[in-house]
């Protein structure tokens, strides 16, 4: 079943698409999906193929996501969609994949399902990465579940012949998810860790340094964890002509910018000014990102 967004409601005027990011509001449709495979990855992560009678390999970009409705169940009744960027498409033109920490009462009523239930999810949604074929080196700087978010990037990237470099941060070794994050992509990896220390802002930001000044890169990609957002910007303000581009993770209710619920601060156009992480990203240039706001 397609249901295809309401065209005749107001739509927001959103700078960053006169800026280059894209985003594909036509192909945004509700979709019941059948689960053709669903497994644990490691202890913390499952892997969920689903199967949709539409062609969303065709219109999903990298960096995009799908709201989820998360099944209810005796030990779980959540409520509102669950945002999940979008792993991968495929097989076929109806495939869609996401790779999910299991963490709360939706991501754990979602790890029961079972090959052959149904799962409605509504998507494409966000705006995407900005991938070039004439890029000639690019780096990504991720770290759990934002490996998840990034691998489409990789995929892009590979196929326009794009050489990668990845930095790769986990908690420990067997959280790392490299085979499922770059799958049989050649790649310069650097992997660093929690557990020996080598993840640490100060060994990681002297590892990017040297990175970049080494291996000129023309675009940096991160998604998934705060302190590596701000270690990036800090960096590339002294690598000027290099793109910056995070995919951000927000806590989001409706998806679609009407609740308000997503909104992070950031700099636009010399001023500040807050923005919805679901609707006008949630790919944003590195450099234009606000750090936390505390407020009280």
């Amino acid at each position: 079943m397609i249901v295809r967004a309401r065209e005749d409601l107001p739509q927001c005027v959103d700078m960053r698409d006169v800026q280059g990011f894209r985003r594909n509001a036509q192909a945004v449709a509700s979709h019941v999906c059948r689960v053709r495979e669903h497994r644990w990855v490691n202890a913390r992560y499952k892997y969920l193929r689903l199967e949709a009678d539409a062609d969303l390999a065709d219109v999903t970009r990298p960096g995009q996501f799908y709201q989820l409705k998360c099944p209810v169940t005796d030990a779980s009744q959540p409520f509102l969609l669950r945002p999940m960027s979008v792993y991968g498409t495929g097989p076929g033109a109806g495939g869609i994949q996401f790779l999910y920490n299991v963490t709360g009462t939706g991501t754990q009523a979602l790890s029961e399902l079972r090959v052959g239930d149904t799962l409605p999810i509504v998507g494409p949604l966000g705006n995407t990465f900005t991938v070039q074929p004439a890029f000639r080196r690019i780096l990504l700087v991720a770290r759990g579940v934002g490996l998840a978010t990034l691998a489409p990037v990789v995929r892009a990237a590979a196929s326009a012949g794009t050489n990668i470099v990845a930095v790769m941060s986990a908690r420990a070794p067997a959280d790392l998810m490299r085979d499922e994050f770059l799958g049989d992509v050649a790649a310069d990896v650097h992997c660093v860790y929690d557990s020996d220390g080598s993840s640490s802002v100060d060994r990681v930001e002297t590892l990017v340094r040297r990175l970049l000044t080494e291996q000129p890169a023309d675009a940096v990609y991160t998604c998934g964890s705060q302190r590596l957002l701000m270690l990036l910007q800090r960096v590339l303000g002294d690598f000027p002509a290099v793109l910056g581009e995070v995919a951000m993770e927000q806590r989001m209710a409706c998806g679609m910018g009407v609740c308000l619920s997503c909104v992070r601060l950031f700099e636009v156009d010399s001023g500040k000014q807050f923005l919805r992480v679901c609707r006008d990203g949630p790919v944003f240039a590195i450099r234009d990102v606000v750090g936390e706001v505390h407020y009280g």
